[in-house]
C-alpha cells in the first residue's frame, strides 16, 4: 500500500514531514509513503505582510484542497499555521511531536534583546511578537519580514535588519541553533498557539488513515494544543492579531494554560489550569476572562492598525 503525504516545498517543511514519516514507519513498516510537495499562497506572495492577506490558512489551504480532491491522503503542517476552523470533511488526526516552543532572537554580534542599540531594526512576520516586544523596547523599529527561514537569515546577513525574531523549533530542526542570540522566556514573549508542534491532517471519512495516525498521536500534546486552539477560536484570531498562548502539563492528567493579548501599549494576560479532558473548556474559559479584562478593546483596535513596513525582498 502507498499513501501520499502532502507538504509545503520548503526545506523546513520537508524535514518536518520526514520526522512524521519516521514515526509512521515505526508504527506501520509495511506501508510505503510518497511525498507530494505543494506551494501555498503564503509561499508565493512575499511582498506583503501576513496580516494583510485577508484571512487565515495562507500556508495550508492548498494542502487541504489536495486532501479534499484526494490528490494526497494526509498532510503535515506546523500546527501554528493551521486555522482553528478546519474545512468540512477534514480533521486534525495527530500531533506527534512538539519541540522548543519559545521565540528566539537572531542578531548581529550575538547581542541580546536588551543590548540592541536604540533605533535597531527588528524584523518579524508576527504581530504577536512585535506587540509583546515593542512594549518592552519602544526605542526599536519593528519591520515585517517574509520568506522561509534561510531567506530571512540571508536578509539579516545582507543588512535588511539588525535583528529578527523567529521560532526556536524551526531553527533547531534546520540545524541552525548556533544562529540564536537569545531565547525569550514565554513570560516575555508568549508563543503562538501550537508553536513547536507538528500536526497531521487527513480526511474525516478515511478510517484507515485516521486509525494509522491515532497510533502516532501524543495525547499530552493533543490536550495542550486543544486548549490553546480553543482559546484562539473563542477570540476569533489569526495571524493578524497579537494573541499568544501556551499550555503545558503541570501534573499527571492536568494542564496549565497561559495566554496574552497585546498591542504594544496594552497587555492583558492570565492563566487557568484543569484536567486534560477539559482542555477545550479551559481555553474558552481563559478567553472569556481576558476579553472581559480589556482584551476585547485591544482586539478591536489592533485589527484597524496598519502593519509594520515590510523588509526588502
Amino acid at each position: 500500500m502507498i499513501l501520499k503525504i502532502g507538504t509545503r516545498e520548503s526545506k523546513l517543511a520537508r524535514l518536518q514531514t520526514d520526522m512524521v514519516l519516521s514515526v509512521l514507519a515505526q508504527a506501520r513498516s509495511a506501508i510505503d509513503f510518497e511525498i507530494v510537495a505543494l506551494s501555498t499562497s503564503g509561499d508565493k506572495v512575499l511582498n506583503k505582510p501576513l496580516a494583510e492577506f485577508g484571512g487565515t490558512g495562507v500556508f495550508v489551504k492548498e494542502l487541504e484542497d489536495a486532501l479534499l480532491s484526494r490528490q494526497v491522503d494526509l498532510v503535515v503542517h506546523s500546527l501554528k499555521d493551521m486555522p482553528t476552523d478546519i474545512p468540512t470533511g477534514l480533521c486534525l488526526a495527530a500531533t506527534p511531536a512538539r519541540d522548543d516552543v519559545r521565540d528566539v532572537l537572531v542578531s548581529r554580534n550575538k547581542l541580546s534583546f536588551d543590548e540592541l542599540p536604540a533605533g535597531s531594526r527588528v524584523a518579524t512576520s508576527s504581530r504577536r511578537r512585535a506587540a509583546q516586544l515593542e512594549a518592552r523596547r519602544k526605542d526599536l523599529v519593528f519591520v515585517d519580514i517574509r520568506g522561509n527561514v534561510p531567506t530571512r537569515l540571508r536578509k539579516h546577513d545582507e543588512g535588511a535588519c539588525d535583528a529578527m525574531v523567529l521560532a526556536a523549533a524551526g531553527l533547531l530542526r534546520l540545524g541552525l541553533g548556533e544562529r540564536i542570540s537569545e531565547y525569550f522566556d514565554p513570560e516575555v514573549c508568549m508563543p503562538a498557539v501550537g508553536q513547536g508542534a507538528l500536526a497531521v491532517e487527513c480526511r474525516l471519512d478515511d478510517d484507515f488513515v485516521r486509525a494509522l495516525l491515532s497510533e502516532i498521536n501524543d495525547v499530552a500534546i493533543a490536550a495542550q494544543v486543544t486548549a490553546e486552539r480553543a482559546f484562539l477560536r473563542k477570540l476569533g484570531g489569526g495571524c493578524a492579531v497579537p494573541i499568544g498562548a501556551l499550555a503545558a502539563t503541570c501534573a499527571p492528567g492536568r494542564i496549565e494554560l497561559r495566554a496574552c493579548i497585546a498591542d504594544g501599549e496594552r497587555l492583558v494576560k492570565g492563566s487557568v489550569n484543569g484536567a486534560e479532558v477539559q482542555a477545550e473548556r479551559l481555553g474558552q474559559q481563559l478567553a472569556e476572562s481576558l476579553l472581559a479584562a480589556g482584551g476585547a478593546e485591544i482586539l478591536e483596535s489592533i485589527i484597524k492598525r496598519p502593519s509594520h513596513p515590510i523588509s526588502l525582498p
